[in-house]
């Protein structure tokens, strides 16, 4: 399985343009805050994409990730289709699907920006139809609501709050529904950074690297 074209789902849309007399000349804190994770995202993705041992270090995300899921009492595991060299999960969710009756699993979808995601049913012979910023999602599948998420982070902190692409559909997501899904962000070693959480970030409920989960 490979991964789809660059597209983040997180993604903002792009702003109109202003005019040079509706800027200010001057920065705002939360101006320069926004500037720096802009950076820091960038170097990041950078970071991921060159990762030697690419296959090892997947491998050891798939063993903790599977052991994570047969210990949690996980009905419906929402996840994620891969981009800009995010850990594929597709196969292990396969397998995890048929270890059992009973599991669902489903794919985001994005019906606008700067609400909640919608979560549709999934399996390997779902068919896909291209979503907003080019990313497959299940075509004409029943919505479903996940217990649990897997999330992928762009960078994530000791205290496992987690850098994405900027446009916070995750954080939104974990708010809005129900009963509060487990959230387990999937990241490298690498890319663990200290990271001061803004004021709508949520923390994970468990990170999983190639060096372990916590």
């Amino acid at each position: 399985m490979t991964n789809a074209p660059p597209g983040p789902l997180d993604s903002p849309p792009t702003s109109p343009q202003t005019s040079p007399q509706a800027s200010s000349s001057t920065s705002s804190p939360s101006d320069d805050a926004a500037a720096e994770r802009r950076a820091l995202r960038a170097a990041l993705l950078a970071r991921r994409a060159s990762l030697p041992q690419r296959a090892r270090l997947d491998a050891r995300i798939e063993a903790e990730l599977a052991a994570l899921l047969d210990w949690l009492p996980v009905r419906c595991l929402g996840f994620y289709w891969p981009i800009q060299q995010e850990f594929d999960a597709r196969a292990l969710v396969a397998r995890w699907l048929a270890a059992a009756a009973g599991r669902d699993a489903a794919l985001p979808a994005v019906s606008r920006p700067g609400v909640p995601l919608d979560f549709h049913r999934w399996t390997p012979d779902t068919p896909m139809r291209e979503g907003r910023y080019g990313i497959p999602v299940p075509d004409g599948t029943a919505a479903v609501t996940p217990d649990a998420l897997l999330i992928p982070c762009v960078g994530f902190s000791a205290e496992k709050f987690r850098l994405g692409y900027g446009g916070g559909f995750y954080d939104r997501t974990l708010a809005a529904l129900p009963g509060k899904p487990v959230a387990i962000g999937i990241g490298y070693e690498d890319c663990r950074i200290a990271l001061a959480p803004a004021a709508h970030d949520i923390p994970m409920d468990w990170m999983v690297t190639e060096a372990g989960r916590f």
